[in-house]
């Protein structure tokens, strides 16, 4: 069994203050995840402020020029730098993980995934490992360069790898209507209308926010795999996606 599990930066970090880091949160979720992984398992985790920023400063959405070209070590140094402190505390928590950095092995065309190398990442599925995917920038056929988002890895890696399970640990407690009412099932039947109520995610994101993650979930959900939407600041919620025993938050299906 493949389980795709996405953290969000929201959830790790600081997102208002540059490259700041919530260690606890990044214990806690490392311990959770030791305490209810199976083998099969893909993390990724955004960048949160460990990048944005930098990207946003050196406009790497706008491809690669003499300023941009000076951004690409700044932000991929910084987005490396939370995955290590993720990956410590994995392993520190008797999790196999290893690191796999986009920037080495993934070409994006005109900011969406042209290819990946996906042979590093089976072999560690293979083997016990849990490869450790982030938010990072990527080179671009058409543009020189972009920002590759958590939210695009998550769809393209279930898809390739036929994932059986997806979550997306957030930091609120599903996908909220106009009232904070978590929405608990969005399909291609009430997209247009929960499309009305998202918004982008509070903080500097320049990967799209809320609106972002739900249009690349929409697309996996359309391909016949589902995806949950919770709220991984709960303590306890991680080790019940990864047992298949959490009853909150938001479904995407595409039925």
């Amino acid at each position: 069994m493949t389980t795709i599990l996405k953290i969000g930066g929201s959830v790790l970090t600081d997102k208002n203050r540059v490259s700041v880091a919530k260690k606890d949160a990044i214990s806690r979720i490392a311990k959770e995840i030791g305490e209810g992984a199976s083998p099969g398992l893909v993390l990724i985790h955004g960048a949160g402020s460990f990048g944005h920023h930098q990207a946003k400063e050196y406009r790497l959405k706008d491809g690669l020029d003499d300023w941009s070209i000076k951004g690409l070590w700044p932000t991929h140094s910084a987005v490396t730098s939370l995955n290590r402190m993720v990956v410590d505390a994995l392993q520190i928590s008797g999790v196999e993980a290893l690191p796999v950095n986009p920037l080495s092995d993934c070409v994006l065309d005109n900011g969406r995934i042209e290819h990946l190398c996906l042979d590093v990442i089976r072999m560690m599925l293979h083997e016990g490992i849990v490869p450790v995917l982030h938010g990072d920038v990527a080179m671009d056929r058409s543009k020189g360069v972009d920002v590759l988002s958590g939210d695009q890895l998550v769809p393209y890696l279930a898809c390739e790898l036929k994932a059986d399970r997806v979550g997306i640990g957030t930091n609120v407690d599903g996908v909220l209507d106009d009232n904070g009412n978590v929405i608990s099932k969005i399909t291609p039947g009430n997209m247009s209308e929960v499309n009305k109520v998202l918004s982008g995610s509070r903080g500097v994101d320049v990967t799209g926010g809320m609106q972002g993650k739900i249009r690349e979930l929409m697309a996996l959900a359309e391909s016949g795999i589902p995806s949950l939407v919770f709220n991984a600041e709960k303590p306890g919620n991680v080790v019940k996606f990864l047992k298949n025993d959490l009853k909150e938050g938001t479904i995407i299906r595409g039925d």
